[in-house]
C-alpha cells in the first residue's frame, strides 16, 4: 500500500489474511443524478490498465456511433499493451446498435433484446474468468426500464469467481444493486452548465 494511504477503521474477524483481503474482488457502482459517474469508472480502469489487468467495457445506452473521449483513450492504452506490452489488454463493446436516450433506431422490444444479450455475454465472461475489470457503463438502465432481472444480475455477480473487479454506472441503480455492492458513490448535482443553457462541450462531455 502507498505511503500515506489510509487505513480501514475495523480490522474484520474473518479469518482473511491483510493479502487476501487486498486482493478481494470489488463490486462498485457509482450512481446518482450528478456528472462523473462513468468519468470516475474510466479513471479506476486506467489504474487497473498500469497494473496490467485485462480491461473489458461494456457500455449500454450510448450510441454505438457515438465516439466518447474514454473510448479513445482505452483503445489506444489497448494497442499500446499489444505493440509494447506495456499494462494490459483492452476490449471495448457497444451493447446493442444505434439505441440510445432518443431510442430512434428499432423499438423497445428490439432495444431491450440488445441489452439482455449484452448482459448474457457479460454472465458467461464472468463465469469464464475473462477479465480482471470490468467496467459496465450506464448499466442501471436497462435494469430500471426491466429489460434485465436485477435479482439475476445480482446473484451472477456476487457469485462470480475469482477475483474480477466490477463498475457498475448509471442514475437510479437498484437498491439491490447497492446492497450487494462494497463500493457506493452517489454523485450529487450542485450545479451544472446546461441547467443554464449551455450545451455540451467538446473536452468536457466527449
Amino acid at each position: 500500500m502507498p505511503k500515506g494511504a489510509p487505513l480501514p477503521e475495523n480490522i474484520p474477524d474473518d479469518g482473511l489474511t491483510t493479502k487476501q483481503r487486498r486482493n478481494a474482488p470489488l463490486l462498485a457502482v457509482h450512481t446518482g443524478p450528478g456528472k462523473g459517474k462513468s468519468t470516475a469508472a474510466f479513471g479506476m480502469a486506467m489504474r487497473a490498465w498500469n497494473q496490467g489487468f485485462d480491461i473489458g467495457v461494456f457500455q449500454f445506452v450510448k450510441s454505438a456511433k457515438w465516439r466518447v473521449g474514454e473510448e479513445a483513450a482505452m483503445r489506444a492504452l489497448g494497442t499500446l499493451h499489444a505493440e509494447t506490452g506495456a499494462g494490459g489488454p483492452v476490449e471495448w463493446h457497444k451493447m446493442g446498435e444505434g439505441w440510445s436516450w432518443t431510442r430512434k433506431h428499432g423499438s423497445d422490444e428490439d432495444h431491450a433484446a440488445a441489452a439482455l444479450e449484452g448482459w448474457r455475454e457479460i454472465a458467461r465472461r464472468l463465469e469464464q474468468e475473462r477479465h480482471k475489470f470490468y467496467v459496465l457503463d450506464e448499466f442501471t438502465y436497462p435494469l430500471k426500464w426491466g429489460w434485465i432481472d436485477t435479482d439475476e444480475v445480482v446473484e451472477v455477480l456476487r457469485s462470480r469467481p475469482g477475483a474480477q473487479h466490477v463498475v457498475i454506472t448509471g442514475r437510479d441503480a437498484p437498491q439491490a444493486l447497492i446492497d450487494a455492492a462494497d463500493l457506493v458513490t452517489e454523485m450529487t448535482k450542485i450545479k451544472h452548465p446546461m441547467d443554464a443553457g449551455r450545451k455540451g462541450q467538446r473536452g468536457i462531455e466527449w
